[in-house]
């Protein structure tokens, strides 16, 4: 029950953070489709950068265990599209169609959440189908950079840190956020 409760406070957090980052509104998301407005890429990388020195803190300090998934090509290639395709038509992406739905949008409950259930169902009806094909081609196993490369991961996370802020200031200076 405690799982369930952490997930539920975390998760209006998350839709909180959305909401006032201007992450649910469909001008926004739009704008970063059409690469005009990188608001939400700015969100999403500074979540992605605080996320990632976090968790390996925690790792280090052996407070948290990394569960590392398999690296699968073709499910990766094939989520990556069915959640372009569903963003790109709809103008959100599963979380901001979820907060949007909060905010009273019946375009992002209509099209998101139920195309989200709908798109479960297929899944789970084609599942037999692709899950000793598609769903194993180009399985590289529980890979990350460091272990490939051979460094420790702090190296990794400066170095993306490093490039991951250099991007995010060339676009602030190139593609100044709206007021």
């Amino acid at each position: 029950m405690g799982t369930l409760l952490l997930g539920l406070i975390t998760g209006i957090f998350f839709g909180f953070f959305l909401q006032k980052g201007q992450a649910l509104r469909y001008d926004r998301q739009i704008g970063m489709l059409r690469l005009k407005d990188f608001t939400i890429l700015k969100i999403m990388v500074s979540a992605i950068l605080v996320g990632m020195v976090g968790i390996y803190f925690f790792v280090d300090m052996g407070w948290g265990k990394l569960s590392i998934k398999t690296t699968v090509l073709g499910a990766n290639i094939l989520g990556g599209l069915i959640f372009g395709l569903g963003w790109g038509m709809l103008g959100y992406c599963p979380g901001t169609a979820v907060g949007a739905t909060g905010e009273g949008r019946w375009d992002a409950f209509w099209g998101g959440i139920l195309g989200m259930l709908v798109g479960a169902g297929i899944f789970a009806e084609v599942y037999t189908w692709i899950k000793d094909t598609l769903l194993k081609w180009g399985d590289y196993g529980k890979i990350t950079i460091p272990k490939v490369i051979g460094v420790n991961h702090w190296i990794i996370i400066v170095l993306i840190w490093v490039i991951m802020i250099s991007i995010l200031f060339f676009l602030e200076k190139k593609f100044p956020s709206e007021k």
